[in-house]
């Protein structure tokens, strides 16, 4: 079969494949070591693959395995290559490949922008919630767990007391002090038992107590310093997703779900970026998203578009600073637009030349909805 005849020469696969042949493949071929399993088709190849098959509203690893063994335009673009097989396309975009991914998905945008097709006049934000993968019930919360920490430092002040240590209940006295119970119990030659019907000497269920205390206290530290500042929960098989609600609740009773809070940036009808955060509100993931956008891209939008769900005081004082101009509706817009809301006394001031009472925006800020 003549490929060349069969694809007419204005197919889209021509045209994917002919920008996508112009991309540098380098860090993507880095990401494969020389040492081991030899893929089973070229990177680049499986690559062009995928984005073809996405272009095709083809997500399915094993319906991309079967469009490469069935469709001529698939075929064509194997170039005679094997077909892999649908975990070889499973692996390509979960594995080790992900940062080069990105780095092709961007620098295949800066080729958009080169031929004319994206420029950096205006950006559209907007973002979606996508559930985790992980265990919906294996969850850690923030307020529970420093109610639990405190606790646990109430008991250490206490066996402190016992003891007349002075000063503050810290982490680090408290190692000390279960590696001296260890200590005293080795120097005094008692032997530590375990299991039914061997009975435990006072020394050893101090230091277990005190050991105990110890793997708490580090254990609910270790919690905390992975939710960080901006969360209030994790999930344990997904460290990086945090609980919130879903647009899509098949339980319909607002159950709170491990996932990501998924950023979209649009310009010229196509898309220019894509990042995924743990942070529940829009608003905390405008000013992250924006500086990922200029690493990426070399360079900042003008014009930032966004919903209400994006407005914060924050977010005004950044976009102002680095001198961009914000087109993000406030949350109260339509309702400053009332009577009931111009006539209340404390919005409004009375002007020298006249009596009719202006509303006083709440920010000072460049945004043409103040």
């Amino acid at each position: 079969m003549d490929m060349e005849i069969t694809i007419p020469m204005d197919d889209p696969v021509r045209l994917a494949s002919a920008q996508l042949e112009e991309l540098d493949y380098r860090e993507l071929y880095r990401a494969y070591s020389s040492k081991g399993r030899k893929s089973a088709a070229e990177p680049r190849i499986i690559f062009e693959v995928l984005v073809y098959g996405y272009m095709c509203g083809i997500y399915s690893t094993r319906k991309l395995e079967e469009a490469c063994r069935k469709r001529v335009d698939f075929m064509w673009l194997l170039q005679g290559e094997p077909v892999p097989d649908y975990s070889t396309f499973a692996r390509f975009r979960s594995g080790r490949t992900r940062d080069a991914v990105e780095d092709l998905f961007y620098q295949y945008v800066c080729s958009l922008e080169g031929m004319g097709e994206t420029d950096h006049n205006e950006v559209f934000i907007d973002g979606t919630k996508i559930e985790s993968a992980a265990n919906r019930y294996t969850f850690v919360w923030r307020k529970t767990t420093e109610k639990h920490l405190n606790k646990v430092k109430e008991q250490v002040r206490q066996e402190f007391s016992k003891r007349e240590i002075s000063g503050n209940v810290t982490l680090k006295k408290l190692r000390l002090l279960v590696g001296e119970e260890k200590a005293n119990i080795k120097k005094s030659g008692i032997e530590i038992v375990y299991g039914t019907g061997r009975r435990k000497t006072p020394e050893q269920r101090e230091w277990e107590k005190l050991n105990a205390f110890l793997k708490k206290w580090e254990d609910y530290e270790k919690k905390l310093f992975t939710m960080g500042n901006t969360r209030n929960s994790f999930a344990k098989t997904d460290p990086d997703a945090t609980f919130m609600h879903m647009k899509e609740d098949h339980m319909r009773n607002g159950q709170l779900k491990p996932g990501y809070n998924v950023q979209i940036a649009v310009n010229s009808e196509y898309i220019t970026g894509v990042a995924a955060f743990s942070n529940r509100t829009d608003s905390g993931t405008l000013q992250p998203f924006l500086k990922r956008l200029q690493q990426w891209h070399g360079k900042k939008y003008r014009d930032i578009v966004a919903d209400a769900g994006y407005e914060s005081v924050d977010n005004y004082l950044f976009l102002e600073e680095n001198g961009q101009i914000s087109f993000i509706k406030p949350i109260n817009y339509e309702t400053q637009k009332t009577k009931k809301f111009k006539s209340q006394i404390g919005r409004m001031v009375r002007n020298k030349r006249s009596t009719v009472p202006m509303v006083i925006p709440a920010h000072g800020f460049n945004n043409p909805f103040l």
